[in-house]
């Protein structure tokens, strides 16, 4: 592979983007608006300055990835990428829309991949020609970070499409786990999601404040991050959405969100991102 594109330049259209260029890939990266390019581009320069305040990185290394980055508003730059990555919201008519059109746009050898974290791969793939070669790669907040990317077999994903999904995701030194068969939240939502989902429920409950909620988990069960604080880092609007998927899916009622779950979303109360989730992050 040459030329990799990836559709959405957000937190994690931008950290993909990232990763590629400083594995030696030429990258586009493309949204709607310039200003939310830019907003990406800024983004993945504050997180090559920060490897280069801690040693990891050097000036010059920086330029040149940055170089290998090209920003753009329009789709028509993606007719010659021998991969897409889509990284834009995690809504099915969307996503089917754009695959729609990068089916069109694209030549057949293209690879299509979607970084869902839930969502049916057989489903999006529906929209296409191609349902061989859609696969999923779910790459993990914050990107440059984590170092686990699941790759997804929809139901007609070619064993050619995993294999290369698989191997490039080794080249990238990162670590590919293959979901066989897909599932909503694959495997580390479908773990991750219930968990935070319940602990949202212990707070919407009054068993517990927020604070010693989290201090529980991370003093009784040796988790890193306390469930909320860590609900907060995800995205709620994001988190929301994922447990919705999950519901309508299987018809649990574990998968069932609290009202003051869908309240915060409602309000806008997103997390971190949006300065405010079960913490407050504007002080």
């Amino acid at each position: 592979m040459n030329k990799i594109a990836v559709l959405g330049a957000g937190i994690m259209g931008a950290g993909i983007a990232q990763i590629l260029a400083q594995g030696g890939y030429s990258v586009i990266m493309r949204d709607l608006q310039m200003t939310l390019v830019k907003d990406g581009l800024q983004t993945i320069e504050e997180n090559l300055e920060k490897e280069i305040e801690k040693g990891i990185l050097h000036n010059e290394e920086k330029e040149i990835i940055m170089q290998r980055i090209q920003g753009s508003t329009d789709l028509a730059d993606l007719h010659d990428a021998d991969l897409v990555i889509e990284a834009v919201v995690e809504n099915m008519a969307i996503k089917k829309q754009i695959f729609a059109e990068l089916d069109n746009l694209c030549p057949y050898h293209t690879i299509l991949a979607t970084n869902t974290s839930s969502l049916s791969i057989a489903e999006i793939a529906s929209s296409t020609r191609r349902r061989d070669r859609i696969v999923g790669l779910h790459f993990f907040n914050p990107v440059y970070k984590v170092k686990l990317v699941e790759v997804i077999k929809g139901i007609d994903t070619s064993p050619e499409t995993l294999e290369t999904a698989r191997d490039f995701v080794q080249n990238l030194g990162k670590y590919p786990v293959v979901v066989s068969r897909e599932s909503p939240g694959f495997i580390v939502n479908r773990i991750l999601i219930p968990y935070l989902n319940e602990a949202i429920w212990v707070y919407g409950e009054g068993l517990a404040e927020k604070e010693d909620i989290d201090l529980a988990m991370k003093l009784g069960a040796g988790m890193p991050r306390g469930p909320l604080e860590l609900a907060d880092s995800i995205g709620l609007d994001h988190l929301y959405a994922s447990i919705q998927v999950f519901y309508e899916e299987f018809r649990d009622p574990k998968y069932r969100p609290h009202t003051l779950f869908s309240t915060m979303v409602r309000a806008g109360y997103w997390g971190k991102k949006s300065g405010r989730g079960f913490y407050n992050y504007r002080d």
